[in-house]
């Protein structure tokens, strides 16, 4: 018996074998690669065993000064390579930080495309990767050279991990975190389990790479469709002092009206059932919103729920109403805003906005979100131990609205704009764990 599913060029299918034996079969096939990468994990009742196909299971305990060999090559005449915990290997040319052109590059060490090459003083922090440049990298770095029994990209992973960089922490000199160095000797004392088949290494580093790439679509898309958001928000709601926004839907030329949000929208709040009282809570499912739930613009769950007498003096909001954050430390930084898309209660620390008439809703949100730092600088204030907003001030506020109609159209709009910048970041989400979740099952 087995079961498949699907995402985004990863297909993971789980069956079992016998009644002790469960497997899983992950495979990785990009629409931009030709390869096809698949990884077979077994799981027994009393044993984990993990098989690249074509691949035999053995793997044997080794000391990485067997596998490596520390290179001092010098030069000064090629492209500046970086190391960081997030990044790896890459040229500092795409780095958003400055270099100093006037330093001098005289003792910068040579790297090959495949040697590993460590940050010495950040190593226990996962500063390492094996390269897949040409270039030089700075006199503090480690260049470890493999020798023929090593795929690097598996050793990119390998290296990587919690386990190790333990011991990287335990060998290295220094009395503290920020002055420990771990220098190439005892690297090389470390010992690893690696597969013994070239084959396999190749396998797993290969899988990941793939992997890896599929990650970086889904972040550069989402990165794109956010940049987009702030770019349309700002051009289709008017810049102080105007009357029209830069963009405009077909069809629309009439110059948007000021208007109080009192005018438009009726308010509300909430507060706290007491807490002793545990027939407020236990086996609640009314929705009951706190600031630590306005995290994104849309709200269908929260992390508390009340029940149904600890909700009999709240007033329940219906679905469409707008949450705002008046009190909280979080209001340093931002004006937290969300759509309710469920009826739900609030406590003390929210203020609701419920648009009326002319006033559409999805438009108001996206409203509030293009003006949130102004908004914020105008009308928070600071306490002595939270952040707060003068919501009395924020009711009679002025803004410019265009028709009902042309609000719906850019409330719509951005509605969608948010359901695609969602549904990435879900997708980039599911496989950054996914990847997480096989790297902890292959390296265990």
């Amino acid at each position: 018996m087995a079961e498949s599913r699907k995402l985004a060029g990863i297909r993971i299918v789980t069956g079992t074998t016998s009644p002790f034996t469960r497997y899983e079969r992950i495979s990785v096939s990009p629409a931009s690669c030709s390869i096809r990468s698949e990884y077979v994990i077994a799981f027994y009742t009393f044993k984990l065993q993990y098989k690249c196909n074509n691949s035999t299971p053995a793997w044997e305990q080794r000391k990485l000064g067997e596998l490596f060999e520390e290179s001092d090559e010098r030069a000064s005449d090629r492209e500046i390579l970086s190391v960081s915990v997030a990044n790896g290997i890459y040229p500092a040319s795409e780095s958003d930080r400055e270099t100093n052109p006037g330093a001098s590059l005289a003792n910068y060490k040579i790297v090959h495309f495949g040697d590993v090459v460590y940050n010495s003083m950040r190593m226990w922090q996962g500063a390492v990767d094996a390269s897949r440049y040409d270039g030089i990298v700075s006199p503090a770095y480690v260049v470890a050279r493999p020798n023929s029994e090593v795929y690097a990209r598996f050793f990119a992973r390998l290296l990587r991990q919690p386990m190790l960089l333990k011991q990287y922490q335990q060998v290295s000199q220094g009395n503290s975190k920020d002055t420990q160095v771990l220098k190439f000797d005892d690297f090389a004392s470390i010992g690893i389990s690696m597969p013994a088949s070239e084959n396999e290494q190749r396998r797993i580093g290969g899988f990941f790479d793939r992997l890896d790439s599929l990650i970086t679509l889904h972040q550069r898309k989402y990165d794109k469709l956010v940049i987009f958001k702030k770019s349309m928000l700002e051009k289709m709601f008017p810049k102080d002092g105007e009357s029209v926004p830069e963009i405009r839907f077909a069809g629309f030329t009439d110059p948007w009206e000021q208007r109080k949000l009192s005018e438009v929208a009726t308010f509300g709040g909430g507060h706290t059932p007491p807490m002793a009282d545990p027939d407020n809570y236990e086996d609640g499912y009314v929705l009951w919103v706190t600031s630590q739930d306005v995290k994104s613009n849309y709200l269908d769950r929260t992390t508390t729920q009340i029940t149904e007498k600890g909700a009999k003096e709240l007033t329940l909001y219906p679905a469409g109403s707008l949450v705002m954050v008046t009190r909280s430390g979080i209001l340093r930084h931002t004006l937290p805003v969300a759509e309710l898309r469920k009826p739900s209660t609030v406590n003390q620390d929210i203020r609701v906005i419920l648009p009326q008439g002319e006033c559409c809703g999805e438009w108001l949100l996206q409203f509030f979100i293009s003006h949130n730092k102004e908004l914020l600088l105008e009308f928070g204030k600071t306490g002595t131990t939270v952040e707060s907003v003068d919501f009395g001030k924020i009711k009679d506020m002025l803004l410019y609205m265009p028709s009902t109609v042309e609000q719906q159209q850019i409330g719509d709009f951005f509605a969608k704009l948010d359901s695609l910048i969602t549904l990435h970041q879900r997708k980039l989400e599911l496989l950054q764990n996914i990847k997480k979740s096989l790297l902890d099952k292959m390296f265990a």
